[in-house]
């Protein structure tokens, strides 16, 4: 970003802290954070306090939503980090751009996403997967993309993927010794196999859920209802419960315990994690921004990391819709058919030494050439769309 930008950001910045100094009410300060060129959800979600908090140069953002009790799901806490100006005004325009893009779905586009630079770049661009002319999707998008850096990228073929499950063994309880069951074991719908997710709180009616892929449960006439199993190596398969609600947009079913077991919030990683909250679309850009890892842990392939390559990420290569609110992130190698409905998370800087807070689910990969990543929904996404929370 130029230095003049950076000037101008500043210098918005010192003007409306003048003015929150001087007295204003809470309505007049979120309207003048948006006139100024804040996010509407960044003025609605920070008070005046975390403003005056930051530097001149600097904005708040809210990067996690967490539990200050590790027991209570219901007691979310907003975590807020202080980032460049500079870098947010950019990130923020590229979010924008992204959306347009999606919108306008010019001829040949597949997807895109937001991919922030570091926070001495002050910079963001965004990721455009395309079918055709490169050219002429450059001349398509025009203006559109004036004042962001444009990545566009040509994908030719996107054929079937190739399952490569067979070479993996599942992932599976050898009984059933505790009431909880742990994430990142192998489940069963009717059809296939997928893994389980940490526990998903709905905070309407205070009530907890196994989760997994959707897409596990295709084969059904109706999802909901359909039974979700626990395989067991040494024992018959039991019983987790019915689906109570299907979001084959997202790829994310929620399961009702049955009563006799129910989800858990620990992810049963090589050293077993717990789930302590979740990761806001500004975590996931800063975790851009530092250049750090996710991790996940899939009943076909177990544990792996890798580093985190876009978000807010629109996806359009599998169906006849596109999906929203996407992560990528890793490579191609690390999923497969089988480790579906994992989620991706990061260890939770402020917490205990086995906190997390989740990234998002895991639901595909790349199969074609010249792209390399995991996709799937982003947490903020399902909990801005049905509230749902980890």
């Amino acid at each position: 970003m130029s230095d003049a930008t950076r000037s101008s950001s500043a210098t918005r910045l010192a003007s409306i802290r003048d003015r929150v100094e001087q007295g204003m009410d809470r309505r007049e300060f979120v309207r003048t954070l948006v006139t100024g060129g804040y996010a509407v959800g960044m003025a609605h979600f920070l008070g005046v306090e975390d403003f005056l908090a930051a530097d001149d140069d600097e904005v708040p953002v809210v990067t996690a939503l967490v539990r200050s009790d590790p027991d209570d799901p219901w007691s979310l806490e907003e975590r807020t980090e202080y980032v460049p100006a500079d870098w947010y005004a950019a990130v923020q325009k590229a979010i924008e751009l992204n959306d347009r893009l999606s919108r306008v779905a010019f001829t040949g586009y597949l997807g895109s996403a937001v991919v922030p630079k570091s926070y001495d770049d002050g910079g963001a661009a965004v990721s455009v997967g395309v079918s055709g002319d490169l050219d002429s999707v450059r001349e398509t998008i025009g203006e559109l993309g004036d004042g962001v850096s444009l990545d566009l990228r040509s994908v030719l073929e996107v054929d079937a993927v190739e399952d490569n499950s067979d070479h993996y063994e599942p992932r599976m309880v050898e009984s059933v010794t505790a009431s909880r069951v742990p994430a990142g074991i192998a489940c069963e719908t009717p059809s296939s196999l997928a893994t389980l997710g940490p526990a998903l709180f709905d905070p309407e009616d205070e009530q907890e859920y196994f989760v997994t892929a959707e897409h596990a449960f295709e084969e059904q006439d109706d999802v909901a209802g359909a039974s979700l199993s626990l395989p067991v190596s040494s024992e018959e398969p039991v019983e987790l419960g019915p689906v109570r609600s299907a979001y084959p947009v997202e790829d994310v079913a929620a399961i009702e315990p049955n009563g006799e077991l129910s989800p858990s919030t620990w992810i049963d990683a090589p050293e077993p994690v717990r789930v302590r909250g979740q990761l806001t679309r500004w975590g996931l850009a800063d975790l851009i921004a530092r250049d750090e890892n996710l991790e996940k842990v899939g009943a076909l392939t177990g544990h792996t990391t890798g580093r985190v390559q876009g978000f807010d990420a629109v996806t359009c290569f599998t169906d006849d819709f596109c999906r929203r609110g996407q992560i990528r992130w890793g490579g191609e190698m690390d999923l497969t058919d089988g480790d579906s409905g994992s989620v991706s998370y990061y260890s939770d800087p402020e917490g205990e030494a086995e906190d997390v807070l989740v990234a998002g689910f895991n639901n595909a990969r790349t199969w074609w050439p010249g792209q390399s990543y995991v996709w799937g929904v982003a947490a903020y996404r399902v909990t801005e769309q049905y509230g749902y929370h980890f």
